[in-house]
């Protein structure tokens, strides 16, 4: 429903889960379901079909012919959301790549005339060259063309970033999950006027500013697009070149909208995206709890008791600005403070210790010995005594 809602041109009659003991490869769904909602749809009027999920080729068209409606599935919603978003070029163009991809992947048995033939002269494909290796030949140019425009977006992003490495700035990039109120954050951080929407997705194109924290040092803050479950593979693989100012950052600050039911599974889900990107372990990453605003007075007393003792965990609410000035401070600190490297060996029945120095998001590297785990740490003093008082 919130994938939906993000098109604000979209109307949501209702939505229904509907559970399959059997996937039925030509139709996705049982016959009798089929017609059941064949009748609803048309009742209503319904012109689009949502499906929150992967359906294929065959079953889209043969529902689309049932029930007289256009079907996206989840990846085709997501594409239309990020076209509806992308302002700047590079966005744009990373879009259409991404829909590209997926539409040749589509082609795939989708066509009811593979046995048509296309007469030619030769200048394109020879003599009896079938329609659907028409349409690839022609999807493959455009891809073609796309990611020669895009090399040379990346080749300038990689100029900025030797720029900025010359620069003696770090850099602090905002990831998290969708509508995680990162852009709002940002936006309360730095001054900007990014646009900060409770939608999906409002933020596709990455912005930087610089900050001045309390201590006077100076930062670059970077905002990043939301990261969603289960991302098309053709997404995640068009903004790679975005996505990877991850990998220069120097802190990580993770936004969590904290009110949310599923918190701890969007939590993951960023978790396991930024391990994909390879972002290094030695980076530490700093958990933005948002949303306080949203959430009732007992849970509050509960997340303050779980954040109570975690130097990388700060509850903050980006809209009234409460717990801000704890968070820039502890960024400064996190540049100020001096870090040693250290390698521990901890027995493997001290997993509260190893958890926590996980949590701190300061192990540089980690194997297993005989003797327990051998992790290497780079620490401060101050994480260092917490560490001896655990």
């Amino acid at each position: 429903m919130a994938l939906a809602a993000a098109l604000p041109e979209l109307d949501v009659q209702g939505s229904e889960v509907v559970r399959l003991s059997r996937v039925n490869p030509g139709t996705l769904l049982g016959s009798g379901k089929v017609a059941e909602l064949k009748d609803r749809f048309h009742d209503l009027k319904i012109d689009l079909v949502l499906i929150d999920g992967s359906v294929s080729p065959v079953q889209q068209r043969n529902l689309e012919k049932e029930w007289g409606v256009k079907l996206l599935d989840r990846t085709s919603l997501i594409l239309e959301i990020f076209a509806d978003r992308a302002r700047t070029n590079e966005g744009v163009l990373q879009v259409e790549l991404a829909a590209l991809s997926y539409q040749r992947t589509r082609l795939v048995r989708a066509w009811t005339h593979l046995e048509r033939q296309r007469g030619g002269f030769g200048f394109v494909g020879g003599p009896g060259e079938t329609q659907i290796e028409s349409d690839r030949r022609a999807i493959d140019d455009q891809v073609v063309r796309l990611k020669r425009q895009l090399e040379r977006v990346v080749k300038t992003r990689e100029l900025h970033r030797a720029a900025r490495r010359k620069v003696p700035f770090p850099l602090v990039a905002l990831v998290g999950y969708t509508n995680a109120g990162k852009s709002t954050l940002f936006n309360r951080m730095t001054g900007a006027e990014v646009l900060a929407k409770d939608m999906l997705f409002a933020t596709l194109d990455p912005t930087m500013r610089g900050i001045v924290l309390p201590s006077g040092r100076k930062i670059i803050a970077s905002d990043t697009v939301g990261f969603i479950s289960d991302l098309p593979t053709q997404l995640v693989a068009a903004f790679r070149a975005t996505l990877e100012e991850v990998l220069e950052a120097d802190l990580i600050l993770h936004v969590r909208d904290i009110s949310h039911p599923e918190s701890a599974e969007q939590a993951q889900d960023v978790a396991d995206i930024l391990t994909s990107l390879g972002v290094k372990a030695s980076v530490p990453v700093y958990e933005v709890w948002n949303k306080l605003d949203l959430v009732d007075p007992a849970a509050r007393v509960a997340l303050a008791a779980n954040a109570e003792g975690r130097t990388n965990v700060f509850p903050i609410s980006a809209v009234t600005g409460e717990g801000i000035n704890d968070l820039l401070t502890a960024i400064s600190q996190a540049f100020d403070e001096e870090k040693s490297e250290r390698t521990l060996t901890l027995p493997f029945a001290e997993g509260r210790k190893r958890a926590w120095l996980h949590q701190e998001g300061i192990v540089a590297s980690e194997e297993d010995t005989e003797d327990g785990h051998r992790i290497t740490v780079r620490w401060t003093a101050r994480q260092e005594k917490r560490y001896r008082d655990l």
